[in-house]
């Protein structure tokens, strides 16, 4: 198993640079990469024993796999798979599917890794990929979008790499479960770049952005996996470091408050994706236990939505109640809606049932709200109206659009019995009533609503001091 998974981490890389070598083959050889991760992702869930590597003593690489790695390399697979289904039929260039496989496997590299150095090279090697393909088009929006998420990745990653410095100075070892004997300032600055990069709470306001203004396959890849590099080691802090796990449930909190009360009143279609990311996210954080399971739900529904919000005629949800969106598109939109709000018989479901069932008494309250604005917000794509092909109110659906939609449909279901256990009539009483509260919510106060929040805090010139409070903050936090 360990020859395997050296293999496993090492393949995407090699097989990206193989397809420079031979351009006709990129679209094959790309999709065999990914293939590769589903079925490793998979073999970690049927062989159920943690694997730990430690390659070069106490400088690192250490590597842990284990069935939590497992939800987010699976994650990873199926959402890469999906987007290079998507893709297929495209005039994409060798150059795109060559990042894309590199960003693949730079991911799957962030999501073994357990000490804080190597995180950090696949971190960096990510962000440079996610630039490349969100500046893909070279039009001046998107190069500057990604010169942003760039700029932004990298003075976070700065802060991050002075703190796994402070915790080799304080441990002779960059594993992760130095935190226990690191100086607060250690565990502040790391933690600010892993929120950064995660995009949690007011750290993660440059997500809105990115993510709204990119391609529709790469904001599939940006919300469904990319943004999880970050969680995931946050995660795995909370679980070897038992003081950090209170941190890392506020911030958990605080992020599905902030997130949702932004989507609530948002106007366009692909922010509100953006926003609803940050707040699912906190869901992760919320209880790190059983994190894994919310982060496959939520990469395969979030990646979903997002290639269908590239198939509808607007991006505003005004212009969208005035203009019938096809009944197959909407039927698609409507089960990703349902999932991400917690409907039974599909994954989001026993997601939500499984990560409330593992908060603290005093987060019960918050995440029932959070998960009440979440059914209000998609009770927005769930209400629209509704009208046939021949009524010329569609927006043309790229050629792989369908065979990717379907792909992670058919994910959504099938996922959904990984926790069977949560199918009790107290558990689906629940969730019907938290989503018929949020439509209701919706039709009598919400869809009137005009109220627009600011956006000062997503402004390029505030994030890097937004960056300093929050920095503040968790060193407050680390210190008590």
């Amino acid at each position: 198993m360990s020859t395997i998974t050296i293999v496993w981490v090492a393949l995407p890389f090699f097989l990206g640079f193989i397809i420079y070598l031979i351009p006709k083959l990129d679209k094959p050889l790309a999709m065999c990469g990914t293939v590769v991760s589903a079925v490793y992702g998979v073999q970690l869930f049927i062989q159920q024993s943690p694997l730990k590597l430690q390659l070069l003593d106490n400088f690192g690489v250490i590597l842990l796999v284990d069935s939590l790695t497992g939800y987010f390399i699976l994650t990873n697979a199926l959402v890469t798979i999906a987007v290079l289904i998507y893709c297929w039929p495209s005039n994409k260039t060798t150059f795109f599917y060559a990042q894309t496989l590199i960003l693949h496997g730079s991911l799957n590299a962030a999501f073994a890794c357990s000490d804080f150095i190597s995180l950090y090279v696949a971190l960096e090697v990510s962000g440079i990929a996610a630039f490349l393909l969100i500046a893909y088009p070279r039009t001046n929006k998107s190069i500057w979008v990604g010169l942003s998420y760039l700029f932004v990745s990298n003075v976070a990653m700065l802060f991050y790499l002075v703190g796994a410095a402070l915790v080799y100075k304080a441990n002779h070892s960059f594993d992760f479960v130095g935190l226990k004997q690191a100086p607060p300032e250690a565990i502040a600055l790391i933690f600010l770049g892993l929120l950064v990069k995660g995009g949690v709470f007011v750290s993660g306001l440059w997500l809105p952005f990115t993510h709204s203004e990119s391609e529709t396959p790469v904001s599939a890849l940006l919300s469904g996996v990319v943004v999880k590099t970050g969680i995931l080691p946050l995660v795995r802090c909370a679980l070897v470091v038992d003081e950090i796990d209170p941190i890392v449930r506020i911030f958990g909190v605080g992020t599905a408050l902030l997130g949702v009360s932004y989507a609530v009143f948002e106007k366009d279609t692909k922010r509100m994706l953006a926003f609803h990311t940050i707040s699912q996210l906190g869901f992760i954080l919320a209880a790190p236990a059983v994190g894994g399971f919310y982060a496959l739900s939520h990469g395969l529904v979030k990646s979903t939505l997002f290639l269908i919000a590239g198939a509808l005629p607007s991006r505003n949800f005004k212009d969208l109640q005035q203009k019938p969106v096809d009944y197959n598109i909407w039927f698609a939109l409507a089960i990703a809606s349902l999932s991400i709000s917690g409907f039974p018989l599909l994954v989001g479901f026993g997601a939500k049932v499984l990560t409330v069932k593992s908060l603290e008494s005093w987060q019960a309250i918050a995440m029932n709200i959070a998960a009440v604005g979440t059914a209000i917000s998609f009770a927005k794509f769930i209400f629209l109206p509704r009208g046939a092909k021949e009524g010329g109110s569609v927006h043309p659906t790229q050629p792989g659009f369908w065979p990717a939609v379907i792909l992670l449909i058919v994910s959504l279901i099938v996922t959904n019995g990984i926790y069977y256990q949560a199918y009790t009539f107290e558990n689906i009483l629940k969730a019907l009533a938290t989503i018929g509260v949020g439509w209701l919510a919706y039709y009598f106060i919400f869809k009137k609503s005009t109220l627009k929040l600011p956006r000062v805090f997503e402004q390029f010139e505030h994030l890097v001091g937004t960056m300093s409070l929050i920095l503040i903050l968790i060193f407050w936090m680390a210190l008590a």
